[in-house]
């Protein structure tokens, strides 16, 4: 692929990404908390990271399988569909057997185990989307595969925006609305996909493979069990809070918690897409026995002033922020949304010392920082939520995320041999120094509303990181060209 060719595609994706997926957590996601109230969404929140934690048993490591394969060898497409439909279909059946045992076992009832249906359809129905997308991606058609990236999304919001703001009912708009505006939305998507992916193919009717199954669980389990663990650790605060605390408040801290941890879901996917460009990156330079530390610099470099930059802002200004998109429980979102945000502190470094472990294939030194996360989180969790409720969570997240980083650090430094002084901590220090008393000077003195005074912010931020040279144009640009 032409560089500039390749570089129209990353573009094309993160703007496509960056345009859709925010206005759905802040536009759609937020309308509909307001219109339910944070009980109601509450419940929703902590039943559909319930059916995220097991959502591996949907994919098992096979999208990335898949990907890699086909791109390899076009020709296997047709084959490959055939048996991974039919095993996708096995592993939805163990799937939801597993979700309504564990479900039935730490006491849903009723109207828990109706949305548990229908979140867990559409956790398989977006896994089926990604698997669509790992074949569009494999033939190499980059620029179907980024509006196929974004285009359940934008059903979704088309059909919840007609709920929400078209006045289409007269009735209170209702949190199974907005589950069915997803599956509605899932399912048109993927009979775009598939009609794509079967005029590629020359599919004429599905047969299982047992023994291609087999062979691709193997090769994938590891990868399975590390998101697996990982999206216990990450998704499970909500489920406790719901579980954990009286049935009369449990729902509205898990709301109160979700206002906060959404803002914190947008931040994240910034610095996901950034790992998605890392992790060929570190994989062909390690191959190769390429040097990785300029790499790592400039990725650690790029996060810090994104993630310091962004805690520091946000915190700050966290009240009138929660009071510009929420009407109910601004006060006590804004408690947790202060001990929340800095999560994306240790996560952005997540993202390049986990991304580059992955690389170099440290899969069981990941699991075991994984595990330690899982530990950590159930532990503190069952101390504090029943105390603080919802701060409690979200101190055991920080807590959690904290401990996972700093392993995954330190085991990258000793793995790869990447001197701790190679990396900018002067600089890091430096723009730490200038970020804070500006962000406080603007808080306090400038007599500006928050849009005027985020914008004058964010391009602070820009200025130091600039001119602390942690932002570097030229390292960015060798990244780019080294991996196209």
């Amino acid at each position: 692929m032409k560089q500039k060719d390749f570089v129209f595609n990353i573009c094309l994706l993160l703007f496509l990404n960056l345009l859709v997926k925010p206005f759905w957590l802040l536009g759609v996601e937020v309308g509909v908390q307001n219109q339910v109230g944070a009980a109601d969404y509450g419940l929703y929140f902590a039943i559909f990271n319930f059916t995220y934690v097991f959502y591996m048993l949907l994919d098992m490591g096979i999208c990335n399988f898949n990907n890699r394969t086909i791109a390899r060898n076009n020709q296997l497409l047709n084959r490959y569909l055939s048996s991974i439909i039919v095993l996708r279909l096995i592993l939805c059946l163990i799937y939801f057997v597993v979700i309504y045992t564990v479900a039935l076992i730490i006491g849903y009832r009723g109207i828990q185990l109706k949305l548990l249906f229908w979140i867990g359809f559409n956790q398989f129905l977006n896994a089926t989307m990604l698997y669509l997308r790992s074949n569009v991606s494999a033939l190499l058609m980059f620029k179907t595969d980024s509006f196929l990236s974004v285009l359940d999304r934008l059903l979704a919001i088309l059909f919840c925006g007609m709920l929400l703001w078209g006045h289409l009912s007269d009735k209170p708009f209702r949190i199974e609305w907005f589950v069915y505006c997803q599956t509605a939305a899932y399912l048109l998507a993927i009979a775009v996909a598939l009609f794509i992916v079967l005029k590629k193919s020359k599919l004429r009717r599905l047969a299982w493979n047992k023994k291609l199954s087999l062979l691709i669980l193997k090769k994938s389990l590891p990868f399975a069990l590390l998101t697996l663990l990982m999206a216990f650790y990450n998704r499970i605060d909500s489920v406790m809070i719901e579980r954990l605390l009286p049935a009369d408040i449990a729902t509205t801290q898990a709301g109160i918690y979700a206002s906060a941890f959404r803002l914190l879901d947008a931040l994240v996917m910034i610095a996901y897409l950034f790992s998605v460009i890392l992790l060929p990156l570190f994989s062909k330079m390690i191959k190769e026995k390429e040097d990785v530390q300029p790499i790592v610099r400039t990725a650690f470099s790029f996060l810090y002033v994104f993630a310091i930059g962004a805690t520091v802002v946000l915190v700050c200004y966290r009240e009138p922020i929660l009071a510009w998109l929420y009407k109910d429980h601004v006060a006590a979102s804004a408690s947790v949304f202060a001990i929340l945000i800095p999560c994306i502190i240790p996560i952005a470094f997540t993202y390049v010392f986990g991304t580059l472990l992955t690389a170099n294939g440290s899969l069981k030194k990941l699991n075991i920082t994984a595990m330690a996360g899982i530990i950590v989180n159930i532990l503190i969790n069952i101390l504090l939520i029943p105390r603080f409720q919802a701060r409690g969570a979200a101190v055991t997240s920080l807590c959690t995320q904290s401990v996972v980083s700093l392993l995954q650090f330190f085991i990258a430094i000793r793995e790869l041999k990447v001197p701790l002084r190679s990396l900018p901590w002067l600089s890091c220090l430096l723009f730490t120094a200038l970020i804070i008393p500006t962000t406080l000077l603007a808080n306090h003195f400038l007599n500006l509303k928050v849009l005027p005074s985020l914008i004058i912010l964010v391009a602070a931020t820009l200025i130091y990181g600039l001119a602390t040279r942690l932002i570097d144009i030229r390292g960015l640009r060798e990244t780019i060209t080294r991996k196209s």
